[in-house]
C-alpha cells in the first residue's frame, strides 16, 4: 500500500526560507553580551513560509 505524501511547503520568496534574523545592535551590555534584536519577513511574518493561493478551476486566463 502506497502512502499519502503531503505536498512540500511553499518557501517564502522573500526571505528563501530564513524568516527570522538576529541583528546586533553595536556594543555590549554590562555583562558583555551583544546587543540584539530580531528581525521577522514581513512577507510571511516571521514563518518561512508562503501562503497557498487558492486555485480556480475552469478559469480562463
Amino acid at each position: 500500500m502506497t502512502h499519502r505524501t503531503r505536498p512540500p511547503a511553499r518557501i517564502c520568496p522573500n526571505c528563501d526560507g530564513f524568516a527570522a534574523a538576529a541583528i546586533t545592535l553595536g556594543g555590549r551590555d554590562r555583562n558583555g553580551h551583544l546587543r540584539t534584536i530580531t528581525a521577522h519577513c514581513p512577507a510571511c511574518h516571521g514563518t518561512g513560509t508562503a501562503r497557498r493561493s487558492p486555485v480556480r478551476e475552469g478559469a480562463r486566463v
